[in-house]
């Protein structure tokens, strides 16, 4: 009636996680911060990319601004299985990041339904409505009003 050695290693282990992309088909997402517009394509790959044909680095020099657009990837560690393929336009640096953050992410959960979650969570889903407004008239700006003279 005891245990037998044998038979408990005769049991398949089960089987590792396999590292591969969530998808085989390409996935297309828009992304949009401020006045900026990104159409991300992500295609089953080894993590090369493509931002209005330059790469990543030569785009965004600066690191804070890479970091912005890798953060989908790196949450769900999927970094190298896609290639990005971007084409953005209009804003400045910062709200490009954002509209690209914003497509991957969304090109994403379209490879993986389990990858909305952690990527909603994170906020990479969220839409950031901030954005310039506009002038009134009778003010210098937005919200300055032109100098005030009691006399």
């Amino acid at each position: 009636m005891g245990f037998d050695d044998d038979a408990a290693e005769e049991t398949p282990a089960p089987a590792p996680k396999v590292s591969r992309p969530l998808s085989t088909a390409p996935a297309a997402a828009t992304g949009r911060r401020k006045e900026a517009i990104a159409r991300v394509r992500l295609v089953p790959g080894t993590g090369v990319w493509s931002i209005n044909g330059r790469s990543l680095e030569d785009y965004f020099p600066n690191k804070v601004h890479q970091q912005i657009v890798n953060e989908p990837f790196v949450t769900l560690d999927v970094a190298d299985r896609y290639d990005v393929l971007v084409r953005v336009q209009g804003g400045g640096i910062s709200g490009q990041a954002g509209a690209v953050r914003l497509g991957i992410a969304r090109a994403l959960i379209q490879t993986d339904d389990e990858a909305r979650p952690p990527l909603k969570k994170a906020g990479f889903l969220t839409r950031d409505p901030r954005a310039k407004e506009r002038k009134k008239y009778g003010l210098k700006k937005a919200r300055k009003a032109p100098q005030y003279s009691k006399r």
